[in-house]
C-alpha cells in the first residue's frame, strides 16, 4: 500500500459512468413499473453508495477515504440505461475508485434485478470521465529558477558537526529542477544570517532562498528576526500553511518560528533545522510554493488550476 502521509489534503472529485444495454421492451418494464422485483433504479442508486462507501474493502491497495459527497444519476435511453457517478472527498489521495466502483456497482445491481426479463444485457463500459484534485492539479510550470540554501548553525559553522538538513534541500531541490546556486553555512549569528540574505537577495538575485535552522525558542534562535528585517512582503499563509502541516506530523512544530516572505523578486522561506523538517518543507511547500514566481510576474493563476482533468478517448 502506497505511503502517503507526507501528502496534505486537496478537494478530490471523480466522474464515472457505465452503460447497460438492454431491449427496448426492458425499459418499457421499467417506466411502467411491470418487475418482479422493487423498483431497479431506486435500488441501483443505493447499491452505487454503498459501494463507493466500501471500495477500500473491494479494491486491496486502495486507500480508505472519508467521502464528503455521493451522486448518482441514472438515465433511461431507448435501448440502455447509463449511470453516472460523482464522488467527493477533502483528503490525500483521488476518489477515481470510489466513483468507478459505485458506477460498476449500479450497473451490476441493474443487471441482477433485470435478468429475470432480459437475458441479452451487456455492461459495455466502466469509465472514468473526469477527476480533479492532488499533486498534478498543482503543477506550476516556472523554468529556469534559481535557489540557495542558507545552513543557520553554530556547531556546524565551527566544524562540530555535519551538515544533514542543507543537504537533503539541496537534493530535493534539484530533483524538482530549480538550479541551486549556493549552499552557505552561518553560525547563529543574527548579522551574518542578514548580510547572506541581503547578499542573495539583492546582489546574485536568487529567486528562492531556504534557511534551515534557527527557528526555535532556543536562546541562540534568530533566523526569524533576521529574515523579518530583510523582507518587505511577508507571507503569513505561507507560514500558517507550512506550521499546520508540520503539526499533524509532529506536535512539536508548534513552537517554529519561521517566516516566509519577499525581498525584491526573491522569496525568502525559514525552515527548522533538522533533516526531518527538510523533509516536511519541501513536501508541503511545493510544488504550489512556486506560483508566487508566476504572481510576482503578473501572470495570475494557471488555467490548468481549476479546470477537471478529462480521460483520453
Amino acid at each position: 500500500m502506497r505511503d502517503v502521509s507526507s501528502k496534505f489534503n486537496t478537494l478530490r472529485t471523480a466522474r464515472a459512468s457505465a452503460t447497460l444495454d438492454v431491449s427496448p421492451g426492458t425499459i418499457r418494464a421499467i417506466r411502467t413499473g411491470n418487475l418482479p422485483k422493487a423498483d431497479p433504479i431506486a435500488v441501483a442508486k443505493v447499491a452505487a453508495i454503498q459501494a463507493a462507501k466500501q471500495t477500500s474493502l473491494l479494491i486491496p491497495y486502495c486507500h480508505q477515504v472519508p467521502l464528503d459527497y455521493i451522486g448518482v444519476d441514472i438515465v433511461l435511453a431507448r435501448a440502455s440505461i447509463v449511470v453516472t457517478t460523482e464522488v467527493k472527498a477533502i483528503w490525500k489521495t483521488g476518489v477515481e475508485m470510489e466513483a468507478l466502483s459505485a458506477a460498476s456497482a449500479a450497473a451490476l445491481t441493474l443487471y441482477d434485478m433485470l435478468k429475470i426479463i432480459d437475458d441479452t444485457m451487456e455492461i459495455r463500459v466502466v469509465t472514468l470521465l473526469e477527476k480533479t484534485g492532488g499533486k498534478s492539479d498543482r503543477t506550476v510550470r516556472v523554468r529556469g529558477l534559481s535557489a540557495a540554501v542558507v545552513v543557520v548553525s553554530d556547531s556546524v559553522s565551527r566544524g562540530n558537526a555535519q551538515d544533514r538538513s542543507g543537504k537533503i534541500l539541496r537534493e530535493r531541490l534539484t530533483d524538482l529542477r530549480l538550479h541551486v546556486k549556493r549552499v552557505i553555512v552561518v553560525p547563529d549569528e543574527r548579522e551574518r544570517i542578514e548580510e547572506e540574505l541581503v547578499d542573495l537577495a539583492d546582489r546574485r538575485k536568487i529567486d528562492l532562498i531556504l534557511t534551515t535552522g534557527g527557528t526555535g525558542a532556543g536562546p541562540r534562535d534568530v533566523t526569524p528576526e533576521a529574515s523579518v528585517a530583510v523582507i518587505d512582503r511577508r507571507l503569513p499563509g505561507v507560514e500558517e500553511w507550512f506550521r499546520g502541516y508540520g503539526q499533524d506530523r509532529l506536535p512539536m512544530a508548534m513552537f517554529s518560528r519561521g517566516v516566509a516572505g519577499l525581498r525584491g523578486n526573491s522569496l525568502i522561506v525559514n525552515l527548522p533545522g533538522s533533516p526531518r523538517a527538510a523533509h516536511d518543507g519541501i513536501n508541503a511547500l511545493f510544488p504550489s510554493i512556486l506560483h508566487v514566481f508566476r504572481m510576482m510576474k503578473g501572470d495570475g493563476h494557471p488555467p490548468s488550476s481549476a479546470a477537471p482533468r478529462k480521460k483520453r478517448r
